[in-house]
């Protein structure tokens, strides 16, 4: 049975941003709604498959790419909980969960 979906603050302002700037640099919205329909997906999948992810150094948190963009999450009782949505060709040096 599918878990329950919950979205972090952070996740809530990562996917705006990345939609936002998709659709200035192509002046069209269409490939953000696509990117927000794959993230949807994706987040349906992991609750429905919560160890599909890979394992990360933090304890209890797992990653699902998704075309150039890393979901990071964690499987809790009820819920999975998308910590990030992260942009790889970003230095992951600044990335912070």
């Amino acid at each position: 049975m599918a878990k329950r979906i919950v979205w972090s603050p952070r996740a809530l302002s990562d996917a705006p941003e990345i939609y936002d700037y998709w659709n200035l640099r192509n002046k069209s919205k269409a490939y953000g709604r696509k990117l927000k329909a794959l993230f949807e997906g994706s987040a349906l999948l992991l609750s429905q498959h919560t160890e599909i992810g890979a394992t990360t150094k933090l304890e209890g948190v797992r990653m699902r790419v998704v075309r150039d963009y890393s979901i990071f999450y964690r499987d809790l009782p009820e819920a999975i909980e998308i910590l990030r949505i992260w942009d790889n060709r970003r230095d992951p040096e600044s990335l912070s969960l």
